[in-house]
C-alpha cells in the first residue's frame, strides 16, 4: 500500500516529503477520510453536493470500472468532461488504478481530437453528453480506441458512465505507482506547432498543493473554492480539485461556460471564500451592472492567471469591489495574482479596507 505525502510548513519554503511508492489520487482522498472528513461535502456541482465519502467510492467504482473493461496500469484514457462531480471521478479513478487520463479542452474541433486520440492512443473515452457528435465519427478510425463512454442523461449507444459506477466495485486497492510515474497528460494549446503532451508525474499535484495551494494561497479545510478555469487546465485543476482535496476544501464546479451572469449566481449562491478567474472575465464582471454589492459575497481572497492583470484593473480595484469580511469591521484581505506562463506567483496585500 502507498503511503501519504507529508509537508512540514514551519519552515519557508516548506519541506514536502513524497514517498517513493506514491500514488496521487490515493493521497489526495485518503488523507480526507484519515482526518474524519468522510460526510464534509467535497464538491458542489449542478446536480448536488458530493462528500469525500461519496467521492472516495465514486473514484473506486470508476477505476475498478475501467479495469474491468480491459484497461491496464499506464493504459490512457482521453477525458473530454464538463466540470461536474464526474470529472474529478473519472479523473482521480483513472489515477488509483494506474490509468493515465489525459484531460482535454471542450472546445476543440474534431480535427484537433482525433490528432490527440492518435498521439496519446488513449483506449478509452470519456466524454459529456453534448459532446458525443464531435467525437463519434473518429471512434472507427482511432486503431487504439476500443471504448466510449459518456457522462449525462443518454449514452447515445454507448457506454453509459453510470453503468460503469455500477459495474464496479466500491473497493480498490491502489495500482502500485511510484513518486515518479507518469500521472496525467494536458496538452498544449497548439501555439507553436502541433500541441504537445505536457506529461505529469504522481507527484506534482501535491508539490504544486503544498507550494502554492497552501504555502502562497493559504487554503484550508473552511474554505470554499470557485474556478471559472475548467478542470480540463492545469490552473482549475488545482484550483478547484487539487487544492481542494489537499486541504479538506470544498470547491464548487460549474459546467456551463462562464459569464457574469453565471459566475454571480454561484457566488451569491455557493458563496464561496476563494474565487479564480483570469483579466478578461475580472473586467466584464466589474464591468457589469448586475455586480452583486459586496455585503452579498464571501469572498476573502481573490486569484488572477493566465496574463498580467492590467494596471487600469488593478488588484486594489478587485479587492475594494470583491472581498468581503464576513465577521464585519475591518479586512486584511489579499489579491494574489500569478502569471501562470512564468509559473510566478505574487501575493500582494493591498485590500486593507475599512468595512
Amino acid at each position: 500500500m502507498p503511503s501519504l505525502s507529508a509537508a512540514d510548513h514551519s519552515v519557508s519554503p516548506p519541506v514536502i516529503h513524497v514517498p517513493r511508492d506514491y500514488n496521487a489520487a490515493y493521497d489526495l482522498i485518503e488523507r480526507n477520510l484519515e482526518a474524519g472528513r468522510e460526510s464534509k461535502v467535497a464538491f458542489v456541482d449542478d446536480a448536488g453536493r458530493h462528500t469525500f465519502g461519496e467521492l472516495a467510492e465514486r473514484v473506486n467504482r470508476f477505476g475498478s470500472g475501467l479495469q474491468a473493461m480491459g484497461l491496464e496500469m499506464e493504459d490512457r484514457v482521453l477525458l473530454a468532461l464538463t466540470d461536474t462531480i464526474d470529472f474529478p471521478t473519472a479523473f482521480l479513478g483513472a489515477i488509483k488504478a494506474g490509468i493515465v487520463p489525459v484531460a482535454v479542452n471542450k472546445l476543440l474541433t474534431a480535427k484537433e481530437y482525433e490528432y490527440m486520440l492518435s498521439d496519446s492512443r488513449a483506449r478509452a473515452l470519456v466524454v459529456s453528453e453534448h459532446l458525443v457528435p464531435q467525437f463519434a465519427p473518429l471512434v472507427g478510425r482511432m486503431p487504439f480506441l476500443k471504448h466510449l463512454i459518456v457522462s449525462g442523461t443518454s449514452a447515445r449507444g454507448c457506454t453509459a458512465f453510470k453503468d460503469v459506477l455500477a459495474k464496479g466495485s466500491p473497493r480498490l486497492s491502489p495500482a502500485r505507482t511510484t513518486s515518479d510515474d507518469a500521472c496525467c497528460w494536458f496538452y498544449t494549446s497548439g501555439s507553436t506547432g502541433a500541441p504537445k503532451a505536457a506529461v505529469h508525474v504522481h507527484s506534482s499535484m501535491t508539490m504544486t498543493a503544498e507550494l502554492y495551494g497552501k504555502g502562497v494561497l493559504g487554503v484550508t479545510e473552511r474554505d470554499v473554492l470557485f474556478s471559472t478555469a475548467k478542470l480540463s487546465f492545469a490552473y482549475g485543476l488545482g484550483n478547484a480539485q487539487t487544492f481542494a482535496l489537499a486541504t479538506g476544501a470544498t470547491a464548487v464546479l460549474m459546467a456551463e461556460r462562464p459569464t457574469p451572469a453565471s459566475v454571480f449566481k454561484r457566488l451569491v449562491e455557493r458563496r464561496p471564500t476563494i474565487f479564480y478567474a483570469v483579466p478578461t472575465l475580472y473586467a466584464s464582471m466589474l464591468a457589469s451592472p448586475e455586480l452583486p454589492k459586496r455585503n452579498a459575497l464571501a469572498l476573502r481572497l481573490c486569484v488572477s492567471a493566465g496574463e498580467a492583470l492590467p494596471a487600469e484593473l488593478g488588484a486594489r480595484r478587485i479587492a475594494e469591489i470583491m472581498l468581503h469580511d464576513a465577521s464585519a469591521g475591518t479586512m486584511a484581505e489579499e489579491i494574489a495574482v500569478t502569471w501562470v506562463a512564468g509559473w510566478i506567483s505574487q501575493r500582494r496585500n493591498e485590500a486593507r479596507l475599512a468595512g
